[in-house]
């Protein structure tokens, strides 16, 4: 089979002009430090983090007495995974969420409900 040099000249441009527009979108994106959200969990999670967040006199309780503190809170809202089967996402006009969290030191629920512009942090059990 044989390749004609004016194809090949086509695909060595057409290269070069994707790489050129993957550097540029690249950097645009870094610069806005903009960070795309396509599943559910990380949609979820984002949308919690942006709004007010409000802790519960149980949580508030477990902070003080040094149970747990905000940095692992921080790190739930960040890496945990939420549960969908035991979430109530259809709830109006707050929705429930369960966010489960795994690593070597600590495993941990957080029941987080979800309204309007509050996020209220209602319960944080360790398993």
């Amino acid at each position: 089979m044989k390749i004609d040099k004016d194809l090949l000249y086509r695909f060595k441009f057409f290269g070069i002009g994707l790489a050129i527009g993957l550097l540029i979108l690249n950097f645009t994106l870094n610069k806005k430090k903009s960070k795309c959200t396509w599943f559910p969990n990380e949609r979820v999670l984002k949308i919690i983090r942006e709004k007010n967040i409000e802790y519960s006199a149980a949580l508030q309780k477990q902070i003080i007495t040094k149970i747990a503190d905000s940095t692992l809170i921080n790190t739930i809202l960040l890496e945990g995974n939420i549960d969908f089967s035991k979430s109530q996402t259809k709830n109006k006009p707050c929705r429930k969420y369960h966010i489960d969290y795994y690593s070597k030191d600590k495993n941990a629920v957080l029941q987080v409900k979800i309204c309007d512009s509050i996020a209220s942090l209602s319960a944080l059990k360790f398993k």
